[in-house]
């Protein structure tokens, strides 16, 4: 009966895909619902339209790949903050942001300005260089500006092109879509595996393994599902969501992740994760006592949704300073 179910829920779902794969739009750069918390949100979108060379989800990515957020975040090579400052660079780049007469590196308020404004005084020195002028302003970020000048553009480093990428990524999944978002070519493996463990008891913290006889709690299940298409997402739910772009609700397809929290301004906040299939329903392990099932996704908490990309999955950060 559930791939019967199955079955009749992707019905025209896919078919729609040939559609949206051809879509796009342009337009200004505008932060994708909750991705930034919203704390910081007006900061970000302020000072990430500082110069053309950046924007604000690009100023996004950026700080959380440094600092997953975090104010209190500090490196063990010393970098401090929300935007990973160390203390040499701070002394010379780091401005008060808010107008307070201090230049505080802790406080978000001073340190987001003066990462856009470090990006920009970047970008400023390798403007006449050919190419992509964020790719260049990032390759410049991380390797120095003499090597962008040097090779014409970004240089032939693994790490300076492996950052660029990283970055350009992460920036996807805090924009907000202007128009149809690609469809997965991946979504069909990881719903297959999932709808295979319909009826399975949930368990929190479960990863499948023998020595949990195959049990998963929610964000287990869809890490699960998503690596046997070879895509590594992160294990919980809230770092799940920046693993690609964001959909619209009448814009869903099968595969994407779905998303739950009972604070719709913050995806750190999320809760809960499903795997969409179609017709308004996901699969997911709910809670301690259920077990993997169909549910529908239009609830008060539902927060939002991904398409999970593998470049959007890598870039994620895996080694976050510690607060």
């Amino acid at each position: 009966m559930a791939a019967a179910f199955m079955a009749l829920l992707l019905v025209g779902t896919y078919s729609a895909a040939a559609g949206l794969a051809g879509a796009g739009g342009g337009g200004a750069v505008a932060l994708a619902k909750g991705a930034v918390p919203a704390r910081f949100q007006p900061l970000v979108q302020k000072w990430g339209n500082l110069c053309p060379a950046i924007n604000p989800a690009l100023l996004a990515a950026q700080l959380y790949q440094e600092s997953g957020w975090n104010p209190r975040a500090q490196s063990h090579a010393a970098a401090q903050g929300i935007a990973q400052f160390i203390p040499g660079t701070w002394a010379t780049h780091g401005i008060d942001g808010n107008g307070d007469g201090k230049r505080d590196v802790w406080d978000p308020a001073d340190a987001i300005p003066s990462a856009a404004s470090y990006d920009c005084e970047i970008a400023g020195y390798v403007k006449k260089v050919p190419g992509d002028p964020t790719n260049n302003m990032l390759a410049a970020y991380n390797a120095g500006a003499y090597a962008v000048i040097k090779y014409g553009g970004v240089p032939p480093y693994k790490e300076t092109q492996n950052y660029v990428k990283i970055i350009r990524s992460l920036e996807k999944s805090f924009a907000r879509p202007v128009g149809r978002v690609a469809p997965s070519r991946q979504a069909a493996g990881a719903i297959y595996f999932a709808q295979k463990k319909l009826g399975t008891p949930y368990l929190w913290g479960g990863n499948g393994t023998p020595e949990q006889q195959g049990r998963f709690d929610c964000s287990g299940l869809t890490q699960a599902a998503y690596r046997t298409v070879g895509i590594e997402l992160p294990r919980v739910a809230n770092d799940q969501y920046n693993a690609g772009p964001h959909p619209s609700r009448d814009e869903l397809l099968p595969g994407d992740l779905v998303f739950f929290s009972d604070d719709l301004t913050n995806s750190r906040a999320i809760r809960h994760v499903g795997l969409y299939v179609g017709g308004g329903y996901m699969i997911n392990a709910p809670f301690t006592g259920a077990v993997i099932r169909f549910d529908k996704i239009d609830t008060p908490d539902y927060f939002g949704a991904t398409r999970v990309t593998k470049d959007g999955a890598a870039a994620l950060p895996t080694d976050l300073p510690p607060g």
